[in-house]
């Protein structure tokens, strides 16, 4: 995917942030479930490009 490192950090950090703040705001109703598992994916996603760093 991303090959240069610093790159990939930024990526992953950006991830980190973007799904701690869907979790935060996730409403508690039916929708709220699904910005919640949104937020964790993207939180596993830039979890998994910062190991591979």
């Amino acid at each position: 995917m991303l090959k240069k490192t610093r790159s990939r950090r930024a990526l992953a950090l950006t991830l980190i942030v973007l799904g701690g703040v869907l979790m935060y705001l996730a409403p508690e109703i039916w929708a709220g479930v699904a910005v919640l598992v949104l937020g964790v994916l993207l939180e596993l996603a830039g979890i998994m490009l910062e190991r591979r760093a």
